[in-house]
């Protein structure tokens, strides 16, 4: 399949490339109104109240992470160039990362496709499940899911790595970084409390996006370039994400439009079951629910084994 002609081309309009986009975009500015809105309801609040709510927390950084935000990376929804650096800001505030340096870890994700460790001893995609694994096998769920967000290199040595090509898009990483920095920062001033209440719920919702880049890639194959996502097509989760279960489909065409994933799975329907791209029946957030499919063998290293 020519890859050139899957590109998305741009769109008439407010939006770059699809008036669908309204949607994302409406969605990203939510996400920061209704963490406003909790914020200044905290003290009314009955700490049942509050726990509902940091829950909702985390689990809206996980799906953003996986939808909202992951499409903004390949696909920025503006027309308007500074209405592309606003949205990412407000990613930015949104989720506590910088969407800027999650785009450049993102691209080397897709670079790399959860490639197996080379001959240097490391892998190209830094969130690889093979880099922590042993015997040539992927690293346990268990571990990959609560350890990887502390192996993340910090945002002076993320922005250094996107200096060294894109020194326009470093200095806005790190101007999202220390806008992090001084809106937290005041709302620690302001609120200790919320702040700190929220502190592992933020964790967990990053645990969430790593569960479901787990089951994304565990049992694909990362020397197929058709094969190195794993998909499923559980129709409320794909509507709930964007399309992110067409995981397969989007690791060999990533500049390929959320709204057009349906028509690249009937377009390689026949190349991909020739290939043995792996499917779940179930989000990839519930793939340890799917029984049908195969079993994914998984290893520490060595040293780690006792």
């Amino acid at each position: 399949m020519d890859r050139q002609r899957t590109k998305p081309r741009p769109h008439a309009g407010l939006f770059r490339y699809s008036a669908w986009d309204v949607l994302p975009a409406a969605l990203a500015y939510a996400h920061l109104a209704l963490l406003l809105v909790f914020f200044l309801a905290w003290p009314q609040m009955t700490w049942l109240e509050r726990s509902a709510g940091a829950v909702l927390y985390a689990l809206a950084i996980g799906w953003s992470l996986d939808s909202v935000s992951h499409n903004f990376i390949h696909n920025p929804f503006f027309a308007f160039e500074p209405a592309n650096r606003i949205t990412s800001l407000v990613l930015t505030l949104a989720l506590g990362t910088p969407q800027t340096m999650y785009k450049y870890v993102h691209m080397r994700h897709h670079a790399g496709n959860s490639d197996r460790i080379g001959a240097d001893g490391s892998t190209v995609d830094p969130i690889s499940l093979y880099q922590y694994g042993g015997d040539g096998k992927v690293e346990p769920a268990w571990s990959y899911v609560l350890r990887q967000f502390w192996r993340d290199d910090g945002p002076f040595t993320v922005a250094r790595a996107i200096r060294a090509r894109r020194p326009r898009e470093a200095r806005q990483a790190l101007q999202e970084f220390w806008a992090i920095v001084v809106v937290y920062g005041a709302l620690l001033v302001l609120n200790w409390r919320f702040v700190l209440f929220l502190a592992p719920f933020y964790y967990l919702g990053h645990c969430l996006s790593f569960l479901i880049a787990w089951y994304e890639h565990a049992g694909a194959d990362p020397d197929q370039p058709i094969a190195t996502g794993v998909s499923t097509y559980e129709p409320i989760y794909n509507w709930a994400f964007l399309n992110n279960g067409y995981h397969a489909e989007h690791h060999h065409q990533p500049k390929v439009h959320w709204t057009k994933m349906p028509a690249v799975r009937e377009a390689s329907r026949d190349v991909q079951l020739a290939a043995g791209v792996r499917t779940l029946r179930y989000a990839h957030f519930l793939g340890f629910l799917d029984r049908a499919a195969p079993r994914v063998a998984t290893a520490m290293p060595a040293r780690q084994r006792g």
